[in-house]
């Protein structure tokens, strides 16, 4: 069974910076697509960060310039590195990863973080 597993979500302060992590396991993982989102209180799913299998990146207005995605072939893992967090990054941020290769979408559980002071 594909096992996509976050961690890395906290209280941190506004200003400060948190990594967040995906293992994923039983996955081909160099071909997939991996994508951060996340979900606020009574707010939609929204893409924040992505990365090809090739390396290619693209991120939400709201996180560039604050936020990196990469990956980690040889350990099946993507991050998310948050810098500069505000109190509207408040969310659980969920891990995806998907192929066109054999049509198959996943989704972790989600890890939260919240932005307070």
């Amino acid at each position: 069974q594909v096992q996509l597993v976050e961690s890395g979500g906290h209280l941190v302060q506004p200003g400060g910076s948190l990594r967040l992590s995906c293992a994923a396991s039983r996955i081909i993982f160099s071909i997939y697509a991996m994508a951060w989102y996340r979900q606020a209180p009574g707010k939609e799913r929204e893409l924040v960060a992505a990365i090809t299998s090739g390396g290619s990146t693209n991120y939400a207005n709201s996180v560039k310039g604050r936020f990196g995605i990469s990956r980690d072939n040889a350990k099946n893992t993507v991050y998310l590195q948050m810098n500069s967090l505000k109190p509207e990054d408040t969310a659980v941020y969920y891990c995806n990863a998907k192929t066109t290769a054999f049509g198959t979408n996943y989704w972790g559980k989600g890890t939260l973080v919240t932005v307070s002071s």
